[in-house]
């Protein structure tokens, strides 16, 4: 999430330096003091940084599977997951996880460790220590992590 806002912000960022260039030769390469070409400028997420949106992502999923958002946490299943059971199904699972726990069992102590579009969540879930998770597969698809543990 931060990650695919930070890239969007950086895309606009660049395409804005572009339409201020000066006018003239399309094709001359903008120059530093030194008459050099300028290097594009990179974004790169610090390493203890990576894991900030698939732990967002372990809040939002788990949140709404509790509150039995069908919609919210189907939408969330990687698109392996989601062709292993259909919505309706789906449905019924967060429905019933709803009415034997209840709604109020947010993910706590989340930690991720990502590696390219594949992630890996710890986490606890507030009083159902049943389930709690320990290296849960994430996979990101279309700039957002989707639960994959199907």
């Amino acid at each position: 999430m931060r990650t695919h806002a930070t890239t969007v912000m950086a895309a606009a960022l660049l395409a804005a330096l572009t339409a201020c260039s000066s006018g003239g030769d399309d094709k001359a390469q903008p120059a530093g003091d030194s008459g050099k070409p300028v290097a594009e400028p990179t974004i790169s997420v610090p390493a203890d940084k990576q894991g900030d949106d698939l732990e967002a992502a372990v809040a939002v999923y788990t949140s709404a599977y509790f509150a039995a958002d069908a919609d919210t946490a189907y939408g969330m299943l990687s698109k392996r997951c989601q062709g292993k059971m259909g919505a309706d199904a789906y449905a019924g699972v967060v429905r019933q996880a709803n009415k034997e726990h209840g709604e109020d069992h947010p993910a706590t102590d989340v930690r991720a460790e990502v590696s390219g579009e594949l992630g890996r969540a710890t986490y606890k879930v507030q009083g159902l220590p049943e389930f709690d998770q320990t290296g849960q597969p994430w996979t990101l698809e279309d700039g957002a992590w989707k639960y994959d543990a199907c």
